[in-house]
């Protein structure tokens, strides 16, 4: 969730640096997660016709559905005084605010995009309607606001 900050007459800046990232969604990943996580690993102790073996293949599957749940969980946009940090489910990449010229998030995308100075548009997961889309919109309008003040950006409605 992101802070504000009033800047100036009509503005509502968030205050450097800010961290966007879908909230529920990774505590709901996160938790589903961990509970999945216990509840294998509780049954292949729990077993008594379980092998060894059998006990570590069921803890290591535990583990790989989980570490799938995390990885999940990773997307976020960092934004600070210099530019910004999006990081992607296996992906992360600095981008400085001129190289934002507009943030999209229009009804149907499944995320932020970002259209970049170089032609190409970046996907943003880090601010992603799912479960809270409120949240998503207040988020992808303060990155938005952002990228105008502090780069070359133009408004996109």
């Amino acid at each position: 969730m992101a802070a504000h900050t009033s800047t100036g007459p009509g503005t509502d800046l968030p205050a450097l640096p800010v961290t966007f990232r879908p909230t529920r969604t990774r505590i709901v990943l996160l938790t589903i997660g961990t509970a999945m996580f216990a509840t294998i690993t509780a049954i292949a102790l729990l077993l008594e016709r379980l092998s060894a073996g059998e006990r570590i293949s069921f803890v290591f599957t535990a583990a790989l559905l989980t570490s799938v749940l995390v990885l999940l969980s990773r997307p976020k946009v960092v934004a600070d005084e210099e530019g910004v940090t999006v990081v992607n489910l296996t992906s992360k990449r600095r981008l400085a605010w001129a190289q934002i010229l507009r943030v999209n998030l229009r009804p149907g995308d499944p995320w932020v995009f970002l259209d970049l100075s170089d032609g190409t548009s970046l996907p943003a997961l880090g601010i992603q309607p799912g479960i809270a889309r409120q949240q998503a919109i207040a988020d992808a309008r303060a990155l938005r606001t952002l990228a105008e003040t502090r780069g070359t950006g133009t408004h996109e409605g």
